[in-house]
């Protein structure tokens, strides 16, 4: 199980790098206000760091109970501000604190 975590930590990695370039050449140059290039910035940050930790939990003691939490807090969080960021529309913005949740509880989950 842990190969398919390492799996999806690399497609997440990958995914993480291309919305980073999107923010930085296509994003980034639009007409957005300043607080939605707030909002996908922290989401591709958050991307990114959560892609490494799937590395980390492809290695702990239940990688999938780990790497699950933490895809599920990637998809939570980092998905409603993505899409808040490209579409202006706060309608799952209630997500993130849940998905915040989870990835506390996805970093303990490598702990065990």
């Amino acid at each position: 199980m842990s190969l398919a975590v390492q799996r999806l930590a690399a497609l997440s990695g990958a995914l993480a790098v291309g919305a980073g370039a999107y923010g930085a050449h296509g994003f980034r140059r639009s007409d957005r206000d300043d607080y939605l290039k707030e909002l996908y910035s922290t989401a591709n940050t958050y991307h990114f760091y959560h892609s490494l930790a799937l590395l980390g939990a492809s290695r702990c003691r239940k990688p999938a109970l780990a790497g699950g939490i933490l895809l599920a807090g990637m998809g939570c969080f980092c998905g409603p501000l993505y899409h808040q960021a490209l579409t202006s529309d706060p309608s799952f913005s209630k997500l993130a604190p849940v998905g915040g949740v989870l990835f506390i509880v996805g970093w303990l989950a490598m702990a065990l």
